[in-house]
């Protein structure tokens, strides 16, 4: 393996925090504090210098920052604002345009924020006006039935010129959410009685939230917790906004992230964290309470013996400090104070549900280092066998791979670290000894990681020769490696499995894959992520990734844009046209280099792939798991944010209730197809999920039954494996086998 000076992060994940505060504007509560006073420190002027610096001279586009940049990032920093252009007025940002556009880049570049901030106040008045509408609003009687109606997707339409419209669109978004949310308590009124009626279906869980609040009660409170949310960021955070629309304005992969995220990017790469071991997500009953779900056994929280699931935590204290009261914070807010620095302590307060505030317990929890076991790489076996072409079911082994993670500062420092190609290894070694008769590697929703681990894996499987070429910002090109000797820890047959989610370093591993004919990839087209970056943890404040190369198949083509278009194709869950690469603004484009000389190990012939794909088709179109995938798909389009939508809520309810029969049949349609037993009514069904899926999220991932959707990609892509081995000659049987398709067992 050719090493490399530099870390080379290959992450989807580093589309990060976005610069976005809250996702959608026209929702925005906030507090007339925050920005006003906001001095910029040494520190971060120092940061604003560096993070400029980078995008004027090391960018991969090798794109100065200078006044048409400057303008762009401006442009960028509005619409990150202001997604869907309801709180700037064009007032506003033709103001901004006159005042900032031809100068954005050089103050970035002194490092002075206070263009941004300007624009940042401007955002916080202007949402101050909404919530001040909406409060006032909230309090009246508002007629859900009326002709009116509302575009929600409005990302490509003007901003508003007068208040006037504005105000109406606000008035309009407010009866939208009252329609969502009375719709929303109905059907949950009627599943909360289904559990009264039939407790077995709770599986002894309390899943009655028995909430009375109307629904102008639940959105006001709602916006007071956004406006609680608003008030409590920092000045590093409003920082982050600014300095991480800039990088975006390059690509959507280079990031700058606030102390308070950065911790983040080394989670994601090194499943590994400091902090006490514990899950938590908003409480089920009340969103403004933060319900501790699961500890970590032998974490630090299970070790006090005083922690529990389903604990409220209440408040926290850090280091000593004065306990802060931290109900109807964000989960994100919570986690950001329960995480430190190992050896170091926070204290609790929490308290079981249903029991008095005197109740509550204060525990103090020494952080400490906590492994993600079970988010690693884990390895099964599964059978198959074939109609008329298998005697005995065939032992497939399974490798699901989450991420191409690796924990780079414990390798830097010389300690014990953990490592996907180690895992992998492991694996492989473990399923060898139980003689399976091939392999599926599942990058299904891989993210990507480190280069190093998916180089060092593809020669796991590969017996020499280039596995990936990079090309720098000067035109360089770097190729990795495999060198040794020829050596492969598993030669038998193997299919990668892949969708819209998978990118990065999973586009790598699948494109050598394929590229050598070593195997199948079978599945969606990848997410398109074709460019490395390197991580910085060395600016003044928080840290960044930076794009500095684009990597490219042995072929010359790079995954850029593109991604991976599988030999085979199977349901695609995603909506392509909001999810992966090329649904990004300002993503690199697709290009080619040479070809580097390389051996195939193997080749599958057209037609052969054709008759696969058709084999496929027609097993995908039979099987009720596919079938089932595929009406949920055509579900999901009766939908479309940038139509407009009726406010009324007996259209809306109608509506619903077709969406609700619609799913319902195909639900149960693969239920009878499966000899099971359908559900009697949607609300019985939405009862039964909720409890099946509350009591999945208390399990480990290692001991949460496999989906039965799922599966089927995996059955289809072992049968497809088996079909079709590019080393060796079809028998009877198989040739056979490509003109007569069969349901698959």
């Amino acid at each position: 393996m050719k090493k490399q000076p530099a870390q080379w992060l290959l992450s989807a994940a580093s589309v990060g925090v976005a610069g976005l505060i809250l996702t959608q504007s026209y929702g925005t509560a906030v507090a007339d504090t925050g920005t006003e006073g906001f001095v910029q420190t040494p520190e971060q002027k120092i940061t604003t210098r560096q993070v400029a610096a980078l995008l004027d001279r090391s960018h991969y586009l090798n794109q100065p920052l200078d006044s048409e940049m400057g303008s762009e990032i401006l442009s960028m920093y509005i619409d990150n604002l202001d997604p869907n252009h309801t709180l700037f007025l064009q007032s506003d940002v033709d103001e901004f345009e006159k005042k900032y556009a031809s100068e954005f880049g050089n103050r970035l570049k002194r490092g002075d924020l206070s263009a941004g901030i300007d624009i940042f106040e401007r955002y916080r008045k202007r949402s101050n006006e909404y919530f001040d509408m909406a409060t006032r609003m909230l309090k009246t009687d508002l007629d859900l039935t009326s002709d009116e109606t509302i575009i929600l997707d409005r990302e490509k339409l003007e901003h508003f010129k007068t208040k006037k419209a504005q105000r109406d669109y606000w008035a309009r978004q407010l009866k939208f959410q009252l329609i969502s949310i009375s719709l929303g308590k109905e059907s949950e009124k009627g599943k909360e009685q289904i559990f009264l009626d039939n407790p077995d279906i709770t599986r002894g869980q309390d899943l009655v939230r028995d909430d009375q609040r109307t629904p102008s009660e639940i959105l006001l409170n709602r916006l007071s917790r956004q406006q609680g949310q608003m008030s409590r960021l920092k000045d590093d955070e409003i920082m982050e906004t600014v300095l991480n629309t800039a990088m975006l304005t390059y690509d959507p992969h280079s990031n700058y992230y606030a102390p308070i995220q950065a911790t983040e990017l080394q989670i994601q790469s090194s499943l590994q964290l400091e902090g006490i071991g514990v899950s938590i997500r908003p409480d089920r009953k009340n969103p403004d309470y933060t319900r501790i779900v699961t500890l970590v056994d032998g974490g630090p929280a299970a070790k006090t013996g005083q922690i529990k699931p389903n604990d409220l935590i209440i408040g926290i204290a850090e280091d000593g400090k004065t306990m802060t009261d931290v109900v109807g914070w964000s989960t994100r807010e919570i986690v950001g104070l329960i995480r430190g620095k190992r050896g170091t302590s926070v204290t609790l307060k929490v308290r079981q549900p249903n029991t008095p505030e005197a109740s509550a317990r204060t525990i103090t929890v020494v952080r400490d280092i906590i492994e993600q076991e079970e988010s690693g790489v884990t390895h099964r076996i599964v059978e198959v066998q074939r109609p008329n072409i298998d005697d005995t079911p065939k032992r497939i082994g399974v490798l699901e791979i989450p991420s191409f993670y690796l924990n780079y500062r414990a390798r830097r420092n010389g300690e014990d670290y953990r490592s996907v190609s180690v895992d992998t290894e492991k694996a492989i070694k473990a399923l060898n000894k139980e003689n399976i008769d091939g392999l599926v590697v599942d990058l299904r929703n891989n993210p990507g990681g480190s280069l190093d681990e998916v180089a060092k894996m593809l020669g796991l499987f590969i017996k020499g020769g280039p596995l990936v070429q990079i090309r720098d910002n000067r035109g360089n090109v770097q190729v990795y490696r495999d060198d040794d000797g020829g050596k492969q820890l598993y030669d038998g047959k193997v299919v990668v499995l892949t969708n819209l989610a998978s990118a990065s370093a999973s586009e790598i591993f699948a494109a050598a894959i394929q590229d050598y004919g070593r195997g199948l990839v079978v599945g969606s087209t990848t997410t398109g992520k074709g460019s490395a970056q390197i991580q910085l943890d060395n600016l003044a404040l928080g840290s960044a990734t930076l794009t500095q190369r684009k990597f490219y198949r042995i072929t010359g083509g790079s995954t850029q844009n593109k991604g991976v278009v599988p030999d085979v194709e199977l349901v695609n869950i995603y909506d392509d046209a909001t999810f992966g690469e090329r649904a990004q603004k300002k993503a690199l484009p697709w290009d080619t280099i040479k070809t580097a000389a390389y051996k195939p190990e193997g080749k599958f012939a057209s037609d052969t792939l054709a008759t696969l794909n058709q084999q496929s088709k027609i097993r995908q179109q039979q099987n009720p798991q596919f079938v089932y995938l595929s009406t949920l798909n055509d579900i999901r389009d009766m939908d479309d944010e940038k139509k407009p939508i009726d406010l009324d809520i007996n259209s809306r309810r109608a509506k619903m209730e077709l969406i609700e029969q619609r799913s319902l049949q195909a639900e149960n349609k693969r239920l009878i197809a499966t000899g099971k037993s359908p559900y009697a009514n949607w609300d019985t069904y939405q009862a039964a999920m909720d409890a099946k899926f509350e009591e999945r999220s208390k399990m480990k991932v290692d001991e949460r039954p496999q989906l039965p959707e799922d599966e089927a990609f995996i059955s289809e892509a072992a049968y497809l494996m088996l079909s079709a081995d590019p080393k060796a000659t079809l028998s009877p049987k198989e040739k056979l086998q490509t003109t007569q398709a069969t349901i698959e067992p």
